[in-house]
């Protein structure tokens, strides 16, 4: 029952739903005090509305955001709450009193100051937004950009502005329970000093020093530093706050890249969900900043996604554009008609260029390049279970399978993913089989955000591994080395702090503005963590015994940590099982459309080397017997042949060939654009001599 009140009303916990009632029943019982007329009741129900309101708003809960929604906001909460205790002073015979015509004369100023505070905390933060946010990019010799104020001015000032009445609501319940005004003045006087010096707090900050230059400056310092700089290769993005893992996979293939590198962004939400990086990363939400730019020096533009906000950068014919895209798979994003708009689709192998073949989409095979996935570079090469005994045995391990299923999509079709009709049977075959396996259980992060049945086949297969986890913990064929264990963990906690330290989380981390001026990372400390984070990678999976199952979500451990921890893994139609091929461990892919095996191979080459599940799952046997048997394995050879041909050869390195592509576009279009000045500088001398 608790559970499906949470859910029916949006909210995180138990606890939250609570808060949510109590503050909803409050108000009615702040009536009723008033009506009746009683000081202790209504002060125990004001105290409960004000206690729940601010836990919801630190939660960040759904529900406070549905009440502004109905006209049920912050502000007019506010306002019942101090209505209602105008009420309850004339229910009290109070209303011919001082302290009645001084609470109202308080509420009136303090909302009167409600006003200019909005409006100055909106002024500053309008004007400190920068009409181009950067990373990496050194303004601060520049331009000045000041401080940001401080955070506990503008961070939930609404809120601070509000609760500033408690003082004066008080102040004024003291003085109608003690039936004397100094306790009222007192609150009233402080409400209004309060009030006043916050909005005197704000007003240095809305001009002079104290706020960045305007657009046009901090655009010329910006082309400045282009001109500087001079970048040669840009991956360029656009998309939701959610859609950042597409960017962020390119990033470390950017690092590695022997041009100069730049990226830019569209969307503000993007720029904070950035991974670290080295490269610069220039942010332009505004169309028209982006077409002004000074890219005269960029002969390469990759491209990660298809979307509407690409038309402004393509339009600049002095650079070659790519699309690289975010994966590789059978879906049909991966042969998009909006591909043909680039003057080349980069693939990882042949089975790309064939996809856009079968496709007939408009996409030429000349303007087609194969240049691997530099991205798979960790993905380590499968050897074979180790040697011994196994599913528990003396030295406790346990063949690791991983089930990453994608999400739904925004269709509808059956085939998109397996949770909905056929997860719970595959794990429920993983948990029970004989001789014991370990399950991973690592959803994709869009799982149940369009579908209601992903969302609840995702609750249930996490409680199916989480109990089974709870089991094997209890049964005396697992054991483990508790002190290793204990190491591992204290391992853990030790390097998240270094890495927090770095990081520097946790800290100020100021506005936009300031980010902007201060965000240039130090190399040595980026490495650092890179080493760190693999030391911590390390340690996580050393923190928990080998044999227990895992759910798995978040951002880490990621998804190919979790490929070199396992032994097989099951998914779907997606990436995925393309990067997982990589990998050379055996793998199967659901067919939720029962579409059948030959059909299902037919329209998805990256399955040719899988085994085959229905959605019983009853297939699962022959992915366990090639995990535990190198021997008897099936498709050992098939799987070999195919990784070649989805991502092509082991040599060159990807990275290699794939520097080698943007070093011959960039040729391309370093002679296009020679030969549009020759054709220029002729038609110059032609009209000069027609002239003479």
């Amino acid at each position: 029952m608790i559970t499906r009140a949470i859910r029916v009303a949006r909210v995180g916990s138990a606890a939250e739903l609570a808060a949510a009632a109590l503050m909803i029943l409050g108000f009615p019982a702040l009536m009723l005090a008033a009506l009746v007329p009683s000081v202790p009741a209504f002060t125990a129900a004001a105290a409960v509305t004000y206690l729940a309101d601010h836990y919801l708003h630190r939660k960040g809960s759904y529900l406070i955001n549905r009440l502004s929604k109905v006209r049920a906001g912050l502000s007019i909460r506010f306002l019942i709450r101090q209505l209602l205790l105008v009420l309850l002073l004339a229910r009290l015979d109070l209303a011919d009193g001082l302290v009645f015509y001084g609470a109202v004369a308080c509420f009136i100023a303090f909302y009167g100051l409600q006003a200019p505070h909005g409006a100055l905390v909106t002024l500053i933060r309008n004007r400190r937004r920068m009409p181009v946010a950067t990373r990496n990019v050194d303004l601060r010799s520049r331009i000045r950009i000041p401080d940001a104020p401080p955070r506990r001015l503008l961070n939930r000032s609404a809120e601070k502005m509000l609760h500033l009445d408690l003082a004066a609501v008080i102040g004024v319940l003291v003085s109608a329970a003690m039936d004397e005004t100094l306790a009222a003045f007192v609150g009233i006087g402080a409400t209004t000093a309060l009030g006043t010096l916050y909005v005197v707090a704000l007003m240095p900050y809305v001009r002079g020093t104290k706020t960045p230059p305007n657009a046009e400056v901090v655009l010329a310092a910006v082309d400045d530093w282009l001109a500087g700089y001079q970048p040669e290769t840009v991956l360029y993005f656009s998309g939701s706050k959610d859609s950042a893992y597409q960017v962020n996979m390119w990033l470390e293939t950017m690092e590695q890249l022997d041009s100069k590198p730049l990226i830019i962004l569209r969307e503000r939400a993007i720029l904070n969900n950035l991974a670290p990086t080295t490269v610069p990363v220039v942010c332009v939400p505004g169309g028209v900043h982006l077409m002004n730019m000074d890219l005269t020096n960029v002969r390469v533009a990759l491209y990660a996604a298809n979307v509407g906000k690409n038309i402004h950068l393509l339009r600049v014919p002095t650079m070659k554009h790519v699309f690289i895209g975010h994966g590789d798979s059978d879906k049909l994003a991966s042969v998009n008609p909006f591909s043909k708009v680039y003057d080349e689709v980069w693939t990882a192998g042949r089975a790309g260029r064939d996809r856009y073949a079968i496709a007939d989409v408009g996409v030429r095979d000349d303007d087609i390049a194969e240049v691997g996935r530099p991205q798979l570079a960790p993905i380590q090469t499968w050897q074979g279970v180790p040697e011994g005994p196994r599913g528990g045995a003396a030295d406790g391990y346990s063949p690791t399978v991983l089930y990453a299923p994608t999400w739904e999509g925004w269709d509808g079709d059956p085939g998109n993913t397996s949770i909905v009709l056929a997860g719970e049977n595959i794990v429920r075959k993983l948990v029970t089989a004989d001789p014991p396996v370990r399950v991973l259980y690592k959803p994709h992060p869009f799982t149940g955000t369009v579908s209601k049945e992903a969302g609840a086949a995702h609750a249930r297969i996490t409680a199916l591994v989480e109990k089974a986890a709870a089991e094997r913990a209890g049964d005396a064929r697992f054991t483990a080395d508790a002190a290793a264990l204990t190491q591992a963990k204290a391992d853990l906690v030790r390097i998240e702090a270094r890495i927090a330290e770095l990081s520097g989380r946790g800290g100020d981390k100021g506005d936009e503005a300031e980010a902007t001026r201060d965000g240039v990372i130090d190399p040595a400390k980026h490495e650092e963590i890179a080493r760190l984070r693999n030391e911590w990678n390390d340690a996580y999976w050393r923190s928990f015994p080998a044999w227990e199952h895992r759910v798995i979500t978040g951002a880490e451990p990621r998804l190919y940590d979790c490929f070199n921890v396992s032994d097989a893994m099951v998914s779907d139609i997606s990436s995925v099982v393309s990067d997982f091929i990589a990998s050379g461990k055996p793998y199967a892919v659901t067919d939720s459309a029962e579409l059948g095996v030959e059909e299902f191979k037919r329209q998805n080459t990256a399955v040719r080397a899988a085994t085959i599940l229905s959605n019983s799952a009853a297939e699962l046997g022959g992915l366990l017997d090639a995990v535990r048997d190198l021997a008897g394995d099936p498709l050992a050879e098939d799987r070999r042949e195919l990784k070649q041909y989805l991502l092509g050869p082991d040599e060159p390195k990807s990275i290699e060939q794939f520097n080698t592509a943007v070093a011959n576009l960039a040729l391309k279009a370093e002679a296009r654009n020679v030969g549009q000045e020759s054709r220029a500088a002729a038609a110059g001398a032609t009209e000069a001599t027609t002239k003479a």
